[in-house]
């Protein structure tokens, strides 16, 4: 069905080369700020905010210890397959273009999709969400949901001005975000006032509860954390020499973020205990006062609501533009393409506003996290499943770069995110949000669907 509608009349040549009218650029981007893109992308709220989610159910420091590095070892075997994916389809765009290339339009629109609705409101949401609880717990007498109401619209206003975030903002947002990393586990290891009593050794039981139900829903919250690892293959036509490039910077991004969450977990578990930190977001706060104090813990909440408003900054960046690539790709969704006098997509700039606000002011934190990381897990798996099918259909076609491991790699990220996506739909906690996930996507069909139809009496070359 979906190889059928690529030739359909009912859709004009504009939506059947989706990205094609995409020209390569000038390759700008080095390795280094490819590098750093993934690492700003990935170091966000997850790793300040997971923690509590995940004790109360594993409360062992092997098992906590495992998760991040699965979570890992997932990340970096989805990078691989995405790696080759870029190369072997060298156009900007991640899911929404490899999809409409291997699977047909309806797939492709489909991962658009909940990219402009989920992979970046949602976020958005969380960071918010996440920087309001923490600014509350430094200053009570401010409200948590205002905040986080207001810090969304302050940072659309900005976007709206034609305020641009550079390579230079970028890499200086990185680092300081891996310097505020690199101080919780130096200060952890070294200064904790009052370390608790735990191992990271492996321990009786150990085996059961990281083949457990908890442990595969704790991982929902880690490859949250992780999310990002991709990040690169949205601009692969900037990246200078993409065929290397880009799987550098995945790699190397997603190592490097990997080996620090470990660490930092490990701190956080130490510094403070499991009851203290169950189903409490900010773990990060908490570690914080048990490592410098009172005061000290204060001034690293700041800090970390400094680095949450350059999480939602970035987002709020790269989000409307994926929204505004589909406008022009798409003459029903011109709307969305459509800038104001500062070269911005003011439209689509307001519309992942008002989505990242209902959630804000609809949802809880937690099911924010397990309805993005479903719909986006879920995104990433059928992406991932796309490279054995590239190759079945396509065996001749060029391929600077083969995944590293394949099929064992692959499949290794195929196997783990369906072994989430199950627990996700089984587990109660996690079944709502999973289900809304699923209820966007049939919502999504509905557009498309929609779509196809006010597209029919348009001119062959795209035009009304």
């Amino acid at each position: 069905m979906c190889r059928g509608l690529t030739s359909s009349p009912a859709f004009p040549k504009a939506f059947r080369t989706l990205n094609a009218a995409t020209s390569p650029g000038v390759k700008t981007v080095s390795l280094l700020t490819a590098t750093c893109i993934v690492i700003a992308n990935m170091v966000g709220t997850g790793v300040f905010t997971s923690l509590g989610f995940q004790v109360g159910g594993l409360p062992s420091g092997f098992a906590i210890v495992v998760l991040w590095i699965v979570g890992g070892i997932a990340a970096l075997c989805g990078a691989v397959a995405y790696a080759e994916l870029g190369a072997a389809l060298p156009q900007s765009g991640g899911e929404y273009h490899f999809t409409s290339k291997i699977y047909g339009p309806t797939v492709g629109f489909l991962s658009g999709w909940l990219s402009i609705t989920v992979g970046f409101a949602a976020p958005v949401a969380a960071a918010a969400m996440a920087l309001g609880g923490y600014c509350h717990e430094v200053l009570p007498v401010v409200p948590p949901m205002p905040l986080a109401i207001g810090t969304v619209l302050l940072i659309t206003l900005v976007h709206l001005g034609g305020v641009r975030i550079g390579s230079w903002f970028q890499n200086a947002a990185t680092a300081f975000k891996v310097a505020l990393i690199l101080v919780f586990i130096v200060a952890g290891a070294f200064f904790a006032q009052d370390p608790q009593p735990v191992t990271f050794a492996p321990q009786p039981g150990d085996l059961g509860l990281i083949l457990s139900a908890p442990f595969a829903i704790s991982l929902v919250y880690v490859m949250y954390a992780y999310s990002g690892w991709n990040a690169s293959t949205y601009i692969i036509g900037e990246i200078h020499n993409p065929s290397r490039n880009v799987f550098l910077s995945v790699a190397l991004g997603t190592g490097l973020v990997m080996a620090l969450y470990v660490a930092l977990n490990m701190v956080f578990f130490r510094a403070a205990s499991i009851p203290e930190m169950t189903f409490k977001k900010e773990v990060g706060l908490i570690a914080g006062r048990h490592i410098f104090g009172d005061a000290g813990g204060q001034v690293m909440a700041g800090l970390i609501c400094l680095g949450l408003v350059s999480t939602i900054s970035a987002m709020t960046w790269v989000g409307p533009r994926v929204a505004q690539r589909m406008g022009q790709d798409l003459p029903p969704l011109r709307l969305l393409a459509r800038t104001n006098t500062a070269g911005t997509p003011a439209v689509a700039l307001v519309f992942q506003a008002i989505l990242a606000l209902v959630l804000v002011v609809t949802a809880t934190f937690d099911a924010v996290i397990n309805y993005v990381q479903f719909s986006l897990t879920l995104s990433s798996t059928v992406t991932v499943a796309g490279l054995f099918v590239l190759r079945w259909r396509q065996p001749a076609l060029p391929r600077p770069y083969r995944a590293w491991g394949y099929p064992v790699t692959p499949l290794i990220f195929l196997a783990i995110s369906g072994w989430m996506l199950t627990y996700m739909l089984l587990e109660e906690r996690s079944r709502n949000p999973s289900l809304l996930g699923l209820t966007t996507i049939l919502i999504g069909l509905v557009v498309y669907a929609f779509l196809r139809k006010s597209a029919a009496p348009m001119n062959p070359n795209g035009t009304a």
